[in-house]
């Protein structure tokens, strides 16, 4: 608040009551006001996947806005528009009507795209994975299966399928979703068929839960290399509140096995950022620079959390083969 501002906020101690009326206008203009926190055009946004392709870029959203996938898609990062639902009839084994389309991720393999979603299958009763594609990312996204592609209901389902193509060969990284029933959560990585449509063999468990900000829950697996090296970016704790953040592990290759590195989460909640409980992170790049898609809650002017979660994009560095979020940059 500047000087002008400060003293005509102070002016109007004393004033009669009928003259207040007359000066909100121009105390609202001098910035004698609580300042509004900062909000997004786009909405509800929540598990952001973002691919670029074909000089633009895509993004990839859970449900909300009266879509099954959300879509928006920019020439520059900062400038979006929104497109119809990416995928908009859903395979025959998801339940209906409430299906909890969630965290879509996107791979271009050969001509066509493969989507990867997590939704509720109506045989186990859990939230599990399924693989759709579409020969455009703006799709629609059909998925032909008669059910899922990894359901790992004795674990408690399977949500956050994350594809990664290395030196030709084609993982899926996904989380047992064992916090729905009161049982630990695991990160798995499994090999995939070229097609990127069946898993091959077994998968490898690569993380559990255990350290102290992770919580009861680690979810939301982004696999990278870096410098020669496998990073595995992963969030933790409750979605819901503060605690939510993002860490990572060092692998010894693209299924393990992996070991958290230190204490703390590189992504997490801070006052002075007004980032709240910021997580479901991506990874892409644009001409070798790395950048970070994630989300984190809308605030409201008390300071306490909104209902929608809203979407930001970083840039991303390694300093010492950590990963370092440059920035808060909320896509308004």
């Amino acid at each position: 608040m500047n000087r002008f501002s400060f003293e005509a906020c102070h002016a109007t101690r004393g004033l009669p009551a009928r003259l207040l009326p007359l000066c909100g206008a121009a105390l609202l203009a001098s910035g004698c006001t609580t300042p509004s926190p900062a909000t997004s055009s786009l909405g509800d946004f929540p598990d952001p996947f973002v691919l670029a392709d074909g000089g633009g870029y895509y993004a990839y959203a859970t449900n909300a806005n009266e879509r099954h996938v959300q879509l928006l898609h920019s020439t520059d990062l900062r400038s979006w528009r929104a497109l119809p639902d990416a995928m908009p009839a859903l395979a025959s084994w998801v339940r209906q009507p409430v299906p909890h389309v969630w965290a879509p991720e996107v791979i271009k393999l050969g001509e066509r795209y493969v989507l990867y979603y997590t939704a509720h299958d109506r045989a186990s009763d859990r939230q599990c994975i399924g693989a759709a594609v579409s020969n455009s990312p703006a799709g629609p996204f059909v998925d032909s299966a008669d059910k899922p592609l990894v359901c790992q209901a004795d674990l408690g389902g399977t949500i956050d399928a994350s594809p990664f193509l290395d030196g030709g060969r084609l993982y899926l990284y996904f989380k047992s979703d064992g916090n729905c029933c009161g049982k630990p959560t695991h990160i798995f990585g499994q090999a995939l068929r070229p097609d990127g449509l069946a898993v091959v063999g077994e998968p490898s468990r690569l993380l559990t839960n255990g350290r102290t900000w992770e919580g009861k829950v680690i979810e939301a697996p982004t696999m990278v290399v870096r410098n020669g090296k496998y990073v595995l970016l992963y969030s933790a704790n409750d979605f819901g509140d503060g605690t939510y953040a993002a860490g990572y592990a060092s692998c010894a290759g693209p299924v393990g096995p992996c070991e958290p590195v230190g204490d703390e989460p590189f992504l997490k909640t801070s006052k002075e950022a007004k980032l709240f409980g910021p997580g479901h992170q991506a990874v892409f790049q644009v001409g070798g620079q790395d950048y970070i898609a994630y989300h984190a809650w809308e605030l409201k002017p008390d300071g306490k959390r909104g209902d929608r979660r809203f979407l930001y994009i970083d840039k991303l560095g390694w300093v010492d083969g950590r990963p370092v979020v440059q920035g808060t940059t909320l896509i308004r």
